[in-house]
């Protein structure tokens, strides 16, 4: 087998990798290891916490134990599916902060500024969030959409906010991420709008694009440059060869074991498990990132909230309704309200982040003992913990030894410590006064810094979020990875296009930010010259160095 490209992993980089080189006229093969994205459980937005925890969908990756979290090991899903994480993720859409990429072009990823990656954003959407000013795209191929926020717990969650003096806005996307307001979500017409859907089908029907079903074992390199992957499906291992390039969008956790099989990694590490050094390079694998997170979790006085469907025949009923109209509870993700807030002042923009979610239940899908109740998901956005992703063994079926560092630091600690105090100021305003019977998670009792963080230190999650691991950066930078073109720095014919290549983690989300680096690297891969650069300038609070609010 044979094209002009070969990708890895049919995720949200790979597929708009491959539906950009398709409609540029090249022949693409996608190599993905997962299955059919078909049926209820991934389609169906309001069924997410299912395929995250399936076998079939998910690789099944675990932390190694954290040493400040208790020594748990931490979830760490990663799709195994057409579609990637798109097709198992929330569905929250955030482009990040205009900021979070100026520190990119800061770090020496040169033409990552915001101003530079705001075209590519807005290239990529079909927006349907009202009146647009020029932040947004109109008719790309990823439908974003707002939930219809009939419950009154959104328009709480967003008037507490207000009431505890923190900004509301229109679109956290658009000019203006810092404050509260309506969360957006890549759902189109009650389906999930995954990268699949958004950008794969819609390749594949060009005839230009094909999806081969197989475990990719390593790149194959000769020379000093990458000629294809090595590949086994039905039993075999055969090599698939690329006429131009081989482009990695395989995940930060297997991009970099990849690199690492293929001999691209720290020369040492290489050298433990007997694998022929191509090019040395320290950084694959290192400076690994994730948002951490915690559920703030509150009783309720009505039976306003979701509790009320967490039975047999309550889901049931939402599922033939999705079924049958595509509408209902079940197009919708629940998270419908949000918010970016920064946790003091001379932080100059938001470092929290809330997904605000009209039920007690955890990702795993078992609901809080209380029976009615509400959450925020809360975290500190910039974490100064690194963490690496390091062989197992020289053996291609073995998962990666993923190991976060989580809380490391004491910034992190202090920063955690921020969000469970604003957050119980938030949920203390008049506008919840209605709903708050008192607070399930972490209970009043945990109040001084010890109890918070013992509090921290045993239910903190991932918010799945990993990123970093083969940083862009200056071709003379030791620990970057990739060129600010997304070339792997050492080898030819090589190129990585997904969040590993995040130099540093973004605000919220990582789905959006994803795809916009396919969107971008598409660009590098077929040297054509970027799209002009934006001059919109975003809005940052006027008085950030003096107050927190």
């Amino acid at each position: 087998m044979e094209a002009d490209y070969v990708v890895v992993g049919a995720g949200s980089g790979g597929c708009a990798m491959a539906y950009r080189l398709a409609e540029a006229g090249r022949q693409v093969l996608v190599i993905e290891h997962g299955g059919s994205d078909a049926g209820p459980f991934i389609q169906m937005p309001a069924a997410l916490s299912y395929p995250m925890n399936m076998k079939t969908y998910d690789w099944g990756y675990q932390s190694e134990p954290e040493p400040h979290l208790g020594n748990r090991r931490l979830a760490t899903p990663r799709g195994k599916v057409i579609g990637g994480s798109s097709s198992i993720n929330g569905m929250v859409y955030v482009r990040g902060h205009a900021h979070d990429f100026d520190h990119w072009a800061e770090a020496g990823a040169t033409g990552w500024s915001f101003a530079d990656v705001l075209p590519y954003y807005k290239r990529m959407e079909s927006w349907h969030g009202g009146p647009d000013e020029g932040w947004r795209g109109t008719n790309g191929p990823l439908h974003i959409t707002r939930g219809p926020r009939t419950n009154p717990l959104f328009h709480a969650f967003v008037e507490a906010g207000k009431e505890a003096g923190y900004p509301v806005t229109a679109d956290y996307n658009g000019r203006q991420q810092e404050g509260f307001g309506p969360m957006e979500a890549t759902i189109w017409k009650g389906r999930r709008w995954s990268a699949a859907n958004a950008y794969l089908k819609p390749a594949l029907k060009t005839g230009k694009v094909t999806v081969v079903r197989a475990f990719a074992r390593k790149v194959v390199i000769e020379q000093g440059r990458a000629v294809g992957v090595e590949v086994s499906r039905g039993g075999a291992v055969e090599v698939i060869r690329a006429r131009a390039e081989v482009i990695l969008a395989a995940s930060s956790l297997n991009t970099p074991k990849l690199l690492m099989l293929s001999g691209i990694g720290p020369a040492a590490h290489l050298a433990e498990h007997g694998i022929e050094v191509v090019a040395d390079r320290p950084g694959v694998g290192a400076n690994l990132q994730d948002h951490l997170e915690i559920y703030m979790q509150y009783a309720s006085l009505k039976p306003v909230t979701l509790y009320k469907y967490w039975n047999l025949i309550g889901k049931a009923v939402i599922g033939a309704q999705w079924l049958f109209t595509g509408k209902g509870l079940g197009a919708s993700n629940q998270f419908e309200s949000c918010a970016f807030i920064r946790s003091r002042a001379g932080i100059d923009y938001p470092d929290i982040q809330y997904h605000f979610l009209p039920i007690a239940v955890r990702y795993d899908g078992k609901a809080a003992a209380e029976g009615h109740g509400f959450q925020a998901h809360v975290g500190p956005m910039r974490s100064p913990s690194r963490g690496a992703v390091t062989l197992r063994s020289a053996r291609p079926e073995d998962a990666p030894v993923i190991r976060f560092n989580y809380m490391s630091t004491e910034q992190d600690w202090i920063d955690f410590r921020a969000c469970i105090r604003l957050t119980r100021e938030i949920f203390g305003q008049e506008a919840f006064a209605p709903f708050v019977k008192h607070e399930i998670q972490p209970g009043k009792a945990v109040e001084s810094d010890a109890e918070i963080d013992a509090f921290i230190r045993e239910h903190a999650e991932s918010a799945y979020h990993p990123c970093g691991t083969a940083r862009l950066g200056r071709a003379d930078d030791p620990m970057a990875v990739v060129d600010p073109e997304c070339r792997v720095i050492g080898v030819e014919g090589l190129r990585v296009a997904d969040s590993s290549v995040f130099p540093r983690i973004t605000n919220g989300n990582l789905n959006g930010p994803s795809i916009m680096v396919g969107e971008k690297a598409a660009d590098h891969v077929l040297g054509r010259g970027m799209l002009a650069p934006s001059n919109d300038e975003p809005w940052v609070n006027p008085h950030w160095q003096e107050s927190q609010r």
